[in-house]
């Protein structure tokens, strides 16, 4: 077997003198230059890995010592190791502690009889790579956390079958003034208007029926202080604590909507007025009109003043139905 030639830092914690120049032979036998330190029981172990600002890549621990022994001392030496993976060595084979231990956290179990230089090496290798990926699970989980929790528009979780609110942000908090407490003791339908509530059971039994994993939509939201508001959700179907749960972000769109609503209500009220200027105000003008054509067109009105006033009338009757004519126009161009 080719040897590794990367940099380790071991820390064996082993009693035994024997025990310690086999596996020290067998992590010469695997890596060029590994550095190995040595502690002889749990006080100097401690005092290693407390006292030095050396960080080791590896702990290789026997089970019984002088000082400690059993789960009691992989618990002391787990307080004290870091980050380090821990991999047990002991001459007991006992297959439900074994499994006890790596259950909290132990990288591995190995028997000291059955121990080579391939197993110790693969045993390394594996619970590095382990530390590894664990490491960039939280890491992504810590930049999916910060995006929800520093997210400056409201996002909450809730489960998809009891519909209680699993988790929520600060801007959920600040917008909709629940605490966080009051929140995580409610379920979505606490902040929905009791109309609106046969709608949101429509959409979720939908979103269930044909696991649609992404919906969007508008709908009416109930702060603590009964403001009614509009928001847009964007929602994503995700597994949250072993719950099959909805992620939502929702973005208040209330301004917005009450600007549509100004404006539509402006805009009826000039399709009112233009209504009112073109089919009312202009019905008694064109009566008028009429009238004086009516007696411009009689015989009997000889009076060249008379005659002169009645087209003065007429004039002005003709330039305000243009006026009319004109604000209609532009009016209706407004709507």
């Amino acid at each position: 077997m080719k040897k590794d030639k990367k940099e380790y830092n071991i820390l064996i914690i082993e009693d035994n003198p024997g025990d310690l120049l086999i596996v020290d032979d067998f992590l010469h036998e695997v890596i060029v230059n590994p550095t190995i330190r040595h502690a002889k029981n749990f006080r100097l172990a401690s005092e290693t890995l407390c006292t030095t600002e050396e960080r080791y890549d590896i702990i290789l621990l026997d089970l019984t010592l002088p000082d400690k022994s059993g789960q009691q001392l992989i618990d002391a030496i787990q307080k004290v190791a870091g980050a380090a993976p821990i991999i047990i060595l002991t001459g007991y084979s006992d297959i439900d502690f074994s499994i006890q231990s790596i259950s909290k956290d132990v990288a591995d179990y190995l028997i000291k009889e059955e121990l080579t230089a391939i197993t110790l090496y693969k045993s390394i290798i594996y619970a590095l790579e382990r530390k590894k990926a664990v490491h960039q699970l939280l890491e992504s989980e810590k930049r999916y956390s910060d995006l929800f929790h520093l997210s400056p528009q409201p996002m909450w979780v809730f489960d998809l079958e009891s519909l209680k609110f699993l988790s929520v942000n600060g801007a959920a908090i600040r917008n909709y003034g629940y605490s966080e407490d009051e929140f995580l003791s409610m379920t979505i339908k606490d902040i929905r208007p009791p109309e609106d509530i046969p709608q949101l059971e429509a959409a979720i039994a939908s979103s269930i029926e044909y696991n649609v994993p992404f919906t969007k939509g508008v709908f009416r939201h109930k702060t603590k202080s009964g403001d009614i508001i509009h928001v847009e959700v964007l929602s994503n179907i995700i597994s949250f604590k072993g719950k099959k749960a909805e992620l939502i972000l929702a973005n208040d769109i209330t301004e917005r909507v009450n600007y549509i609503k100004t404006i539509e209500e402006h805009n009826k009220r000039l399709h009112d007025i233009a209504f009112t200027q073109s089919h009312i105000v202009r019905v008694p003008l064109a009566r008028m009109m009429g009238i004086v054509n009516l007696f411009k067109d009689m015989e009997t009105i000889e009076d060249p003043k008379l005659q002169k006033l009645l087209s003065y009338f007429m004039d002005s009757a003709e330039e305000l139905d243009e006026l009319l004519r004109l604000i209609v126009h532009n009016a209706e161009s407004e709507i």
